[in-house]
């Protein structure tokens, strides 16, 4: 089969290869997927620039799309094969991701697609999809009525928005000027320009200097000093599923302690299998319901996946796809 992979860490041109790999076979309980999109994610780029291999080969990539060409035992041929489904978890502690032509894991990982959804778009749903649905869970669990989006049009985060607008909720983005309209159309209520505007003093306007219920962020260490600043209100709640500074973070104790904030950190690779099912049933429910709206920036061939791991390091606006065939 087709595929691109590496073997040592280090910049997308020096060590990303296209070629030939044996096509895997499904083990019991494995489904064989014939890929025809696969997601291109920030943290495929950092595990490929810096995260010690684990393998002495590894094909890039957790997100991906496509059919069911194949299935192990114990698995049902006469219902699985044929079936359009899309993949989480691809790459995850595993060597073999889906920027390839064939992909062989878990049943469980090849989730049923909707015949209305094409394969690019599913391509983006195993980790910035699950991703907004699961943070937005955390928030609500909270309390939340009102809630800021950091980064609300980027992938997670024009996610985030769509879903909390449409339950209701007052969205506050931000986003920089460029791309403030997308944060606006996915139903941001406000958007703040983080690069020309005071972030704490907007929200302190648009609430009443009583703050948002919660933040959901995607870069702690920009968003942690704005916590003394009175961004969350009195018992709010941070959910964070990232961090531009992957060291430590310093926190202001006091505001947590005496305003009762809360922290909820995640991994979506790591999601407990009840917290895995609750997003993945969300995620139909939308689906089912032509809600959902995904911002595809780039698409590449395989071929030029140095090219999509780029765009996504320039900071594409919106998701980057290989389309494989």
């Amino acid at each position: 089969m087709k595929a691109a992979w590496y073997t040592k860490n280090g910049e997308a041109k020096d060590v990303l290869v296209v070629g030939e790999q044996p096509t895997p076979q499904p083990a019991a309980g494995e489904v064989l997927v014939r890929l025809h999109s696969s997601g291109v994610n920030p943290s495929d780029v950092k595990s490929r620039r810096g995260r010690p291999l684990a393998w002495p080969l590894v094909v890039p990539h957790s997100d991906g799309a496509g059919v069911i060409a194949a299935v192990g035992a114990g698995v049902d041929a006469a219902t699985k094969v044929g079936q359009r489904v899309w993949i989480w978890n691809g790459q995850w502690q595993r060597p073999l991701g889906t920027a390839a032509e064939y992909i062989a894991l878990p049943a469980a990982q090849a989730v049923p697609l909707p015949d209305a959804v094409d394969f690019n778009t599913a391509a983006c749903f195993g980790i910035p999809a699950l991703t907004a649905i699961h943070a937005l869970r955390l928030a609500q669990a909270a309390g939340a009525q009102s809630v800021l989006v950091t980064g609300a049009a980027s992938a997670v985060g024009h996610y985030v928005t769509q879903i909390a607008a449409s339950r209701g909720l007052r969205v506050i983005g931000t986003a920089s000027a460029a791309r403030a309209a997308t944060a606006r159309a996915a139903g941001a209520a406000d958007v703040i320009d983080y690069k020309s505007e005071d972030v704490a003093a907007k929200i302190a306007a648009l609430t009443d200097g009583r703050g948002v219920d919660a933040i959901i962020d995607m870069d702690l260490s920009s968003t942690a000093p704005l916590l003394a600043k009175g961004v969350l209100a009195p018992h709010g709640t941070l959910v964070c599923y990232g961090s531009n500074a992957m060291g430590d973070v310093p926190i202001p104790f006091r505001d947590l302690l005496f305003r009762g904030l809360s922290l909820r950190f995640f991994v979506v690779y790591e999601l407990t299998a009840e917290d895995r099912r609750a997003a993945l049933a969300d995620l139909d429910a939308i689906l089912q319901a032509g809600k959902l709206v995904t911002r595809i920036a780039a698409k590449f061939p395989l071929a030029q996946i140095v090219q999509a791991h780029e765009a996504v390091e320039q900071g594409a606006a919106g998701n980057v796809v290989l389309e494989i065939g």
